[in-house]
């Protein structure tokens, strides 16, 4: 079983006692002509765009793919695949100022682009993996990827906690993102897209196919088919529609807690069934696909090769993920920019896209009928020195790279080393660890005081550069998670604090698989190079891009005057295509992108203050946001300080902020959201009003976030830091970079992987 820190990309999964791999399970290549295809969406499938033009949903979320270049000499991904890039900028728009949810990473950020609302609402704020505590104080094992429905998956097979894994804020199963379309009568295909379809066999088959069912006997008889033939794959019909009524293998699409009446739906799960209705599928380069290849083994041709055939048999709605490139899958190792088989996989990416546009065409699918989604799932950074030959552009000149991997720091080791802290905890591995320390004290307590406090001091020696790095760059507690949207109504799910790390570094703990066990408690682990999960820009910023009926075309294709995040993809689409939630969104419709007419009316009724109130919402509400940033200083400030005074101080504030923000931000999105799906013009007085509460918040919480970490009554006096030391305020106000300590390298992390019968994408599961 892979754990986390562990330096190997090939995860198995532990299923009653049988070893479950991630092999490729495609067949060989049949060549020959496409299969006949039946064109267009089933006929009741009736979606009320404003432009009157939408018939067709494509949405595909990549993992890891950057739009800006990583090494200024070689093109960006994107740039390397210009069938995809052209197609977004001379059809739509791509917007570059987008934004990641905390903590960025898969399950997280896919869940909330999916939703449009953050991980306090779905569930799923830790990703791709996380704890939670046990009645005792000791703690378990969670695995983010699970079925809609599923209960929490505890890989450990004696849970405690068996809460829904997809959690509202009141405790409730989330809504899924499928029910306006299949309400509106259109079948909704999902390929590999988190938690909309099977993500294992250990959890989710008894969940959605009963405990005593054939298919569970599968997974006991031959567990490699099982997964093969029900994970990863899986259609939501919407009602009465043929492609489920006439298979026998349709089962109940069951949403109990769904909002509103949500009765005899039926779905397809898995790649057997689909195949059957729609089969035989091929990749992009006509080889047979005879079973779901696993999430590491979605490359463009293979996930968009699902996309068009569901597109072509009466599946006009489709959700898909795409594996990044910056990997060999499915066993590593990673690879830097410009390196000749990076630039390979993009290259089979651009070839993949350009075939998937030309047959799309072909049957009549295209941007006069087709609202195009295309996004990442975060940005991450790279770990490494620079390339050997540091003229190499990747294309022209490939790069090589002898000082290629992320740092791997033990935390249980430098604690207890350089601070003598013995603390017994665990983590969430990750550049971004959650902490929970075992007994849950509460966060004032002296044992979660002392352990914040130590975790601030820590450096770790660089074995790349020789240097002394500042280890620590933010620290949360559950007072700063609250604010940061990483607080869900599962309250043993919420870890001690979490550790906004120098992204070069991944930390792990004590006994974890390729975590360092001795002094220096560093190690450099060349099989992973990407990291994510931290608040740093180079991270939490990516991109999207929209085309289709509704969407503008600006002159060059490319916006970066749009601040967006996440959330707001779902109540974009939902604009776009005429349909609507039967809940409120944390985002907003991006109408600024949109042509005049496709616009809800009541937001062109004084447009520009109406727009204003919208960015306002932004930087207030967003997790990586002005506020949610400089909430993250004064965060930091209070948990590594000594002084209990300071500590309290800002504690208390934060607390005061956050419950301004939601006031004034549920408010914001109340009256957002009845203007773009209600058509309720925003009154001029309460949108200024909003307006001018929202600036003086921002204003307030950045006062704090710039003030000395000590107390007025101290700064007064001349002081700038109290506690432990200098090192207090310089971490607060400058994100980690300590004089005479090196500075921060920049961003990184991944994730490593654990689970029981888990198909994982790269590093989708952490968990010490």
């Amino acid at each position: 079983m892979r754990a986390a820190c562990s330096g190997l990309r090939l995860v198995t999964r532990l299923i009653t006692g049988l070893m479950l791999p991630l092999g490729s399970m495609a067949g060989a290549s049949i060549g020959g002509p496409l299969p006949v295809r039946a064109a267009g969406e089933a006929p009741s499938c009736v979606l009320a765009s404003p432009s009157g033009a939408v018939s067709h949903v494509i949405y595909v979320q990549f993992d890891n793919t950057h739009f800006t270049r990583d090494n200024p000499k070689v093109p960006s991904d994107l740039e390397q695949m210009p069938n995809l890039l052209n197609f977004i900028k001379d059809n739509g728009v791509l917007l570059s100022n987008h934004h990641t949810p905390l903590i960025s990473h898969t399950a997280t950020d896919i869940l909330t682009s999916l939703t449009g609302v953050y991980g306090d609402r779905h569930g799923v704020p830790v990703s791709n993996s996380f704890r939670y505590f046990n009645p005792d104080g000791t703690t378990n094992p969670g695995v983010s990827f699970a079925y809609w429905t599923s209960p929490l998956f505890d890989p450990s097979g004696a849970p405690t906690d068996t809460t829904p894994n997809m959690l509202t804020a009141d405790g409730k199963n989330a809504p899924a993102p499928w029910v306006p379309f299949t309400r509106a009568g259109c079948n909704v295909g999902a390929v590999a897209t988190a938690n909309t379809i099977l993500e294992n066999t250990a959890i989710d088959i008894p969940t959605v196919f009963g405990a005593n069912s054939d298919e569970a006997k599968e997974v006991t008889a031959h567990p490699n088919q099982a997964f093969a033939d029900f994970v990863g794959i899986g259609v939501h019909c919407g009602l009465l529609q043929p492609l489920c009524l006439t298979s026998d293998n349709a089962k109940d699409d069951k949403l109990p807690a769904e909002p509103g009446l949500y009765t005899g739906f039926k779905a397809l799960y898995g790649h057997k069934y689909t195949a059957e209705k729609i089969g035989p599928i091929t990749d992009l380069d006509g080889n047979v696909i005879s079973g779901f290849p696993g999430f590491d083994g979605m490359s463009a041709s293979v996930s968009l090769g699902y996309v068009a055939a569901m597109q072509e048999h009466g599946i006009p709605v489709t959700y898909a993920y795409v594996s990044d490139a910056h990997d060999a899958h499915p066993s590593g190792p990673a690879y830097g920019p410009g390196q000749a088989g990076y630039v390979a996989a993009l290259k089979s990416y651009d070839t993949a896209f350009g075939k998937f546009f030309a047959r799309l065409k072909t049957d009549g699918i295209d941007r006069s009928n087709t609202l195009f989604v295309f996004t990442a799932d975060e940005n991450d950074h790279l770990s490494s020195g620079p390339p050997d030959n540091p003229a190499c552009d990747g294309v022209n000149l490939p790069c090589t790279y002898s000082q290629l991997g992320e740092l791997n720091a033990n935390l249980t080791g430098l604690l207890a080393t350089e601070q003598g802290n013995a603390t017994p905890f665990k983590v969430h591995a990750d550049d971004a660890p959650t902490v929970y320390i075992t007994g849950n004290p509460d966060a004032k307590d002296a044992v979660t005081r002392k352990l914040e406090q130590d975790s601030a001091k820590l450096t770790a020696a660089n074995p790349r550069t020789g240097q002394t790095d500042q280890l620590t760059q933010r620290l949360a507690n559950s007072v700063e998670m609250k604010l940061l949207h990483m607080v869900t109504a599962d309250a043993a799910r919420t870890p001690s604090f979490t550790l906004f790390a120098n992204p070069d570094y991944f930390l792990c703990t004590t006994g974890a698989t390729g975590c360092p066990t001795a002094s220096p408690w560093v190690t450099v682990n060349s099989q992973f190079a990407w990291n994510h999960g931290d608040f740093q820009p180079e991270i939490v910023t990516t991109w999207l891009g929209m085309v289709g009926p509704g969407v503008a075309n600006p002159a060059e294709g490319v916006r970066s005057d749009v601040w967006s995040d996440h959330t707001d993809i779902r109540p974009t689409i939902l604009a776009l295509t005429g349909l609507k939630d039967d809940y409120q969104h944390q985002g907003r419709v991006l109408f600024e992108i949109m042509n005049q007419t496709s616009v809800p009316p009541a937001l062109l009724v004084n447009e520009n203050q109406n727009l204003e109130l919208a960015q306002v919402y932004k930087q207030i509400e967003a997790p990586v946001g002005e506020l949610g940033l400089n909430s993250l200083i004064i965060s930091t400030c209070a948990e590594s300080s000594a002084d209990n005074g300071v500590f309290n101080d800002r504690e208390g504030r934060l607390g005061s902020f956050t419950n301004r923000r939601n006031q004034i931000g549920d408010e914001m999105a109340t009256r957002l959201e009845a203007a773009e799906f209600a058509n309720t013009p925003i009154p001029p007085q309460d949108a200024q009003r909003l307006i001018k509460a929202g600036n003086d918040l921002r204003a307030d919480v950045a006062a704090v976030a710039t003030s000395p970490c000590a107390l007025p009554s101290q700064s007064s006096q001349g002081s700038t830091t109290t506690g432990t030391s200098s090192q207090v305020a310089t971490l607060a106000q400058t994100g980690g970079a300590v004089p005479g300590k090196g500075a921060p390298m920049g961003l990184v992390l991944g994730a490593a992987l654990l689970g029981v019968g888990l198909a994982v994408r790269r590093r989708r599961v952490t968990s010490h």
